[in-house]
Protein backbone atom coordinates (compact mmCIF):
# COMPACT_ATOMS: atom_id res chain seq x y z
CA UNK A 1 0.00 0.00 0.00
CA UNK A 2 1.16 3.54 -0.68
CA UNK A 3 2.51 5.70 2.12
CA UNK A 4 -0.24 7.60 3.94
CA UNK A 5 2.09 10.27 5.36
CA UNK A 6 1.63 9.12 8.95
CA UNK A 7 4.42 8.02 11.29
CA UNK A 8 4.23 5.50 14.13
CA UNK A 9 6.54 4.09 16.79
CA UNK A 10 5.92 0.53 18.00
CA UNK A 11 7.80 -0.88 20.98
CA UNK A 12 8.28 -4.59 21.49
CA UNK A 13 8.04 -4.82 17.71
CA UNK A 14 10.24 -7.87 17.21
CA UNK A 15 7.64 -10.55 17.99
CA UNK A 16 4.06 -11.31 18.98
CA UNK A 17 1.62 -8.45 19.34
CA UNK A 18 4.18 -5.77 18.52
CA UNK A 19 5.18 -7.49 15.30
CA UNK A 20 1.56 -7.99 14.22
CA UNK A 21 0.66 -4.36 14.90
CA UNK A 22 3.78 -3.04 13.16
CA UNK A 23 3.10 -5.15 10.05
CA UNK A 24 -0.55 -4.00 10.01
CA UNK A 25 0.45 -0.34 10.30
CA UNK A 26 2.97 -0.71 7.49
CA UNK A 27 0.26 -2.38 5.42
CA UNK A 28 -2.02 0.57 6.10
CA UNK A 29 0.57 3.00 4.74
CA UNK A 30 2.32 4.17 7.91
CA UNK A 31 6.04 4.69 8.20
CA UNK A 32 6.98 2.79 11.36
CA UNK A 33 9.93 2.92 13.73
CA UNK A 34 10.36 -0.51 15.30
CA UNK A 35 11.82 -0.75 18.79
CA UNK A 36 12.95 -3.97 20.44
CA UNK A 37 15.93 -5.44 22.21
CA UNK A 38 16.98 -7.86 19.47
CA UNK A 39 17.95 -6.71 15.99
CA UNK A 40 17.08 -10.10 14.49
CA UNK A 41 13.51 -9.86 15.75
CA UNK A 42 13.05 -6.42 14.22
CA UNK A 43 14.54 -7.60 10.94
CA UNK A 44 12.07 -10.48 10.98
CA UNK A 45 9.19 -8.03 11.35
CA UNK A 46 10.43 -6.01 8.37
CA UNK A 47 10.73 -9.20 6.32
CA UNK A 48 7.18 -10.21 7.22
CA UNK A 49 5.92 -6.84 5.98
CA UNK A 50 7.23 -7.56 2.47
CA UNK A 51 7.43 -4.51 0.24
CA UNK A 52 5.85 -2.35 2.93
CA UNK A 53 8.96 -2.99 5.04
CA UNK A 54 10.73 -0.30 3.01
CA UNK A 55 8.91 2.20 5.26
CA UNK A 56 10.22 0.60 8.46
CA UNK A 57 13.13 1.70 10.62
CA UNK A 58 14.64 -0.89 12.98
CA UNK A 59 16.15 0.45 16.18
CA UNK A 60 17.41 -1.94 18.89
CA UNK A 61 16.15 -0.29 22.07
CA UNK A 62 15.87 -1.04 25.78
CA UNK A 63 12.81 1.04 26.67
CA UNK A 64 13.79 0.98 30.34
CA UNK A 65 16.84 3.13 29.57
CA UNK A 66 16.26 6.84 29.05
CA UNK A 67 19.20 7.26 26.65
CA UNK A 68 17.96 4.39 24.44
CA UNK A 69 14.47 5.88 24.30
CA UNK A 70 15.74 9.37 23.48
CA UNK A 71 17.87 7.91 20.68
CA UNK A 72 14.86 5.99 19.31
CA UNK A 73 12.76 9.11 18.94
CA UNK A 74 15.64 11.15 17.52
CA UNK A 75 16.16 8.45 14.86
CA UNK A 76 12.44 8.48 14.13
CA UNK A 77 12.37 12.24 13.65
CA UNK A 78 15.44 12.18 11.42
CA UNK A 79 14.16 9.34 9.24
CA UNK A 80 10.53 10.43 8.83
CA UNK A 81 10.56 14.21 8.68
CA UNK A 82 10.14 15.09 12.33
CA UNK A 83 6.49 14.09 12.66
CA UNK A 84 4.86 11.47 14.94
CA UNK A 85 1.21 10.47 14.69
CA UNK A 86 1.04 7.27 16.76
CA UNK A 87 2.91 5.58 19.60
CA UNK A 88 2.00 2.00 20.50
CA UNK A 89 3.51 1.27 23.91
CA UNK A 90 3.66 -2.51 23.77
CA UNK A 91 7.00 -3.71 25.15
CA UNK A 92 6.58 -5.85 28.24
CA UNK A 93 8.18 -8.67 30.22
CA UNK A 94 7.12 -10.96 33.04
CA UNK A 95 8.91 -12.59 35.96
CA UNK A 96 9.41 -16.25 36.93
CA UNK A 97 6.12 -17.80 38.11
CA UNK A 98 7.11 -18.08 41.76
CA UNK A 99 5.52 -16.83 44.96
CA UNK A 100 5.68 -13.09 45.59
CA UNK A 101 7.84 -13.73 48.65
CA UNK A 102 10.44 -15.55 46.54
CA UNK A 103 10.97 -12.85 43.91
CA UNK A 104 14.20 -10.91 43.98
CA UNK A 105 14.37 -7.14 43.96
CA UNK A 106 16.21 -7.41 40.64
CA UNK A 107 13.33 -9.37 39.09
CA UNK A 108 10.81 -6.84 40.35
CA UNK A 109 12.86 -3.89 39.14
CA UNK A 110 13.47 -5.35 35.67
CA UNK A 111 9.72 -5.78 35.17
CA UNK A 112 8.96 -2.26 36.40
CA UNK A 113 11.71 -0.78 34.24
CA UNK A 114 10.28 -2.20 31.01
CA UNK A 115 6.53 -2.35 31.66
CA UNK A 116 6.06 0.96 33.46
CA UNK A 117 9.12 3.18 33.27
CA UNK A 118 9.53 2.30 29.59
CA UNK A 119 5.98 3.43 28.84
CA UNK A 120 6.56 6.66 30.76
CA UNK A 121 9.80 7.41 28.93
CA UNK A 122 8.32 6.72 25.48
CA UNK A 123 5.19 8.71 26.29
CA UNK A 124 7.29 11.65 27.44
CA UNK A 125 9.26 11.68 24.19
CA UNK A 126 6.12 11.32 22.09
CA UNK A 127 4.38 14.21 23.81
CA UNK A 128 7.37 16.47 23.20
CA UNK A 129 7.13 15.80 19.46
CA UNK A 130 3.33 15.84 19.20
CA UNK A 131 2.85 19.12 21.07
CA UNK A 132 5.34 20.96 18.85
CA UNK A 133 4.31 19.69 15.42
CA UNK A 134 1.88 21.28 13.00
CA UNK A 135 -0.89 20.26 13.01
CA UNK A 136 -0.51 19.66 16.71
CA UNK A 137 -1.45 16.38 18.37
CA UNK A 138 -1.27 12.63 18.00
CA UNK A 139 -2.37 9.36 19.51
CA UNK A 140 -0.79 7.09 22.13
CA UNK A 141 -2.08 3.55 22.64
CA UNK A 142 -0.91 1.58 25.69
CA UNK A 143 -0.99 -2.21 25.92
CA UNK A 144 -2.58 -2.75 29.31
CA UNK A 145 -3.30 -6.51 29.19
CA UNK A 146 -6.08 -8.43 30.91
CA UNK A 147 -3.77 -8.20 33.94
CA UNK A 148 -4.72 -4.53 34.20
CA UNK A 149 -8.01 -5.89 35.60
CA UNK A 150 -7.23 -9.16 37.40
CA UNK A 151 -4.07 -11.08 38.32
CA UNK A 152 -2.92 -14.54 37.46
CA UNK A 153 -1.31 -16.63 40.19
CA UNK A 154 2.30 -15.67 40.91
CA UNK A 155 2.34 -12.56 38.73
CA UNK A 156 2.65 -9.68 41.21
CA UNK A 157 5.21 -7.53 39.33
CA UNK A 158 3.50 -7.89 35.94
CA UNK A 159 0.05 -7.29 37.41
CA UNK A 160 1.20 -4.28 39.42
CA UNK A 161 2.76 -2.65 36.37
CA UNK A 162 -0.30 -3.27 34.22
CA UNK A 163 -2.61 -1.77 36.85
CA UNK A 164 -0.25 1.21 36.88
CA UNK A 165 -0.55 1.56 33.11
CA UNK A 166 -4.24 2.33 33.58
CA UNK A 167 -3.35 5.28 35.79
CA UNK A 168 -0.72 6.46 33.35
CA UNK A 169 -3.20 6.15 30.48
CA UNK A 170 -5.72 8.32 32.31
CA UNK A 171 -3.12 10.92 33.27
CA UNK A 172 -1.78 11.05 29.71
CA UNK A 173 -5.32 11.50 28.39
CA UNK A 174 -5.87 14.39 30.77
CA UNK A 175 -2.49 16.09 30.48
CA UNK A 176 -2.36 15.66 26.70
CA UNK A 177 -5.79 17.15 26.13
CA UNK A 178 -4.53 20.72 25.79
CA UNK A 179 -2.15 19.60 23.03
CA UNK A 180 -4.73 17.53 21.11
CA UNK A 181 -2.91 14.38 22.22
CA UNK A 182 -5.18 11.38 22.70
CA UNK A 183 -4.33 8.35 24.83
CA UNK A 184 -6.03 4.93 24.80
CA UNK A 185 -5.51 1.55 26.44
CA UNK A 186 -6.06 -1.84 24.85
CA UNK A 187 -6.34 -4.79 27.24
CA UNK A 188 -5.45 -8.02 25.49
CA UNK A 189 -6.20 -11.54 26.63
CA UNK A 190 -4.59 -14.70 25.24
CA UNK A 191 -3.44 -13.64 21.80
CA UNK A 192 -1.19 -16.17 20.09
CA UNK A 193 2.38 -15.00 20.75
CA UNK A 194 5.60 -16.35 22.28
CA UNK A 195 4.42 -15.03 25.67
CA UNK A 196 1.28 -17.22 25.59
CA UNK A 197 2.71 -20.46 24.18
CA UNK A 198 2.58 -22.04 27.64
CA UNK A 199 -1.22 -21.66 27.68
CA UNK A 200 -1.54 -24.35 25.02
CA UNK A 201 0.07 -26.78 27.47
CA UNK A 202 -1.82 -25.65 30.57
CA UNK A 203 -1.30 -22.82 33.04
CA UNK A 204 -2.04 -22.53 36.79
CA UNK A 205 -5.50 -21.36 37.83
CA UNK A 206 -6.52 -19.61 41.07
CA UNK A 207 -8.06 -22.83 42.46
CA UNK A 208 -4.73 -24.63 42.15
CA UNK A 209 -5.63 -26.57 39.02
CA UNK A 210 -3.86 -26.41 35.67
CA UNK A 211 -5.90 -25.70 32.55
CA UNK A 212 -5.29 -25.30 28.84
CA UNK A 213 -6.63 -21.86 27.86
CA UNK A 214 -8.06 -20.82 24.49
CA UNK A 215 -6.07 -18.30 22.44
CA UNK A 216 -6.99 -16.01 19.54
CA UNK A 217 -5.19 -14.99 16.38
CA UNK A 218 -2.90 -12.03 17.08
CA UNK A 219 -4.11 -10.37 13.86
CA UNK A 220 -7.38 -9.53 15.65
CA UNK A 221 -5.35 -7.38 18.04
CA UNK A 222 -3.56 -5.69 15.18
CA UNK A 223 -6.87 -4.84 13.51
CA UNK A 224 -8.20 -3.44 16.79
CA UNK A 225 -5.19 -1.14 17.16
CA UNK A 226 -5.67 -0.02 13.55
CA UNK A 227 -9.28 0.82 14.36
CA UNK A 228 -8.20 2.91 17.33
CA UNK A 229 -5.52 4.65 15.29
CA UNK A 230 -7.86 5.41 12.38
CA UNK A 231 -10.17 7.62 14.44
CA UNK A 232 -9.86 11.40 14.11
CA UNK A 233 -8.32 13.04 17.16
CA UNK A 234 -11.70 14.38 18.27
CA UNK A 235 -12.81 10.78 18.98
CA UNK A 236 -11.23 8.17 21.22
CA UNK A 237 -11.71 4.54 22.24
CA UNK A 238 -10.55 5.20 25.79
CA UNK A 239 -10.43 1.53 26.84
CA UNK A 240 -10.83 -1.60 24.77
CA UNK A 241 -10.72 -5.23 25.91
CA UNK A 242 -10.06 -7.85 23.23
CA UNK A 243 -9.69 -11.47 24.28
CA UNK A 244 -10.11 -15.09 23.39
CA UNK A 245 -13.84 -15.51 23.97
CA UNK A 246 -13.64 -18.58 26.17
CA UNK A 247 -10.57 -17.71 28.23
CA UNK A 248 -11.12 -17.68 32.01
CA UNK A 249 -11.42 -13.92 32.50
CA UNK A 250 -15.12 -13.29 33.09
CA UNK A 251 -15.81 -15.38 36.15
CA UNK A 252 -12.17 -15.79 37.11
CA UNK A 253 -12.04 -16.37 40.85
Amino acid sequence: MAENGKVAVVTGAGSGIGRAVAVALLGAGYSVALAGRRREGLDGTIAEAGGDGARALAGPTDVGKADDVAALFERTKAAFGGRLDLLFNNAGIGTPPVGLEDLTLEQWQACVDVNLTGVFLCTQQAIRIMKDQDPQGGRIVNNGSISAHVPRPNSAPYTATKHAITGLTKSTSLDGRKYNIVCSQIDIGNAVSPMTERMAKGVPQPDGSTMVEPRMDVDHVAQAVLQMAALPLDANIQFMTIMATKMPFIGRG
